[in-house]
């Protein structure tokens, strides 16, 4: 996992296949949400998934708790990549890697303000049954913990790279605007966008998301191996 490019929110099959052919790594499909609604039904990011073939991965991105659910859902969809984006005890996910040993699992790191402590404490929890975190941004107005197209602290989320033995992707009021300067700033594995690739009717824009992965690209590219880019490889 390294230099990833998640676009999540997908529409329909049609927008699968506009991202797709700009050359995203990752479609996110959020289902069974706290907040938002979902953009798509259950049976069809399924057939959309199992379209899929490398170097495109489908990613489940759910609030879902108990692995039991988690591992029968992404069955379902014919996935092996589940983004779990609430909170979730450690026992759980150790089961979820029970069951199914194959799933690659990201779990999300909320940025509240500055709460620095709280998640370097969650990556010592949680490293040893995930695969890799994505750093997002809470919303106090409307308790959403992603899609907000809101931006935050981003010193929080390169000192959580620095410090984190797995991969680390950067979310949280991306745009083709700010993201290379983010990528630049905190080195992250990847980045994932939503609503920063979104046109006001809410579908993907394609000259926000080619721009979008361009900008990603070239500033992957600058980036310096270090330590810990090194470590992620």
């Amino acid at each position: 996992m390294h230099n990833i490019i998640q676009i999540a929110g997908i529409k329909d099959f049609a927008e699968a296949q506009m991202l797709i052919a700009r050359g995203v790594d990752y479609l996110g499909f959020p289902l069974r949400l706290d907040v938002h609604e979902e953009d798509l039904s259950e049976e069809e990011a399924g057939r959309i998934i199992r379209t899929l073939k490398p170097p495109t991965f489908g990613v489940l991105i759910t609030y879902l708790n108990k692995a039991i659910e988690i591992v029968e859902f992404c069955a379902q969809l014919g996935t092996k990549i589940v983004q779990l984006h609430g909170k979730i005890a450690g026992e759980e996910l150790a089961r979820v890697k029970s069951l199914d040993s194959d799933l690659v699992i990201i779990k999300s790191l909320i940025v509240t303000g500055d709460n620095f402590s709280e998640l370097a404490a969650e990556i010592v929890r949680f490293t040893p049954f995930v695969d890799a975190f994505i750093t997002d941004t809470y919303d106090p107005n409307t308790g959403a913990t992603g899609a907000t197209g809101k931006p935050h602290d981003w010193t929080i989320s390169r000192r959580l790279v620095e410090i984190s033995p797995r991969p680390i992707i950067l979310a949280g009021g991306l745009t083709p605007e700010n993201v290379a300067q983010a990528i630049e700033f905190v080195r992250p594995a990847g980045v994932d966008v939503h609503t920063g690739v979104e046109d006001a009717n809410g579908r993907k824009d394609q000259d926000k998301v080619t721009r979008f992965i361009s900008n990603a690209r070239n500033a992957f590219k600058r980036i310096p191996i270090t330590l810990f880019s090194i470590r992620r490889l």
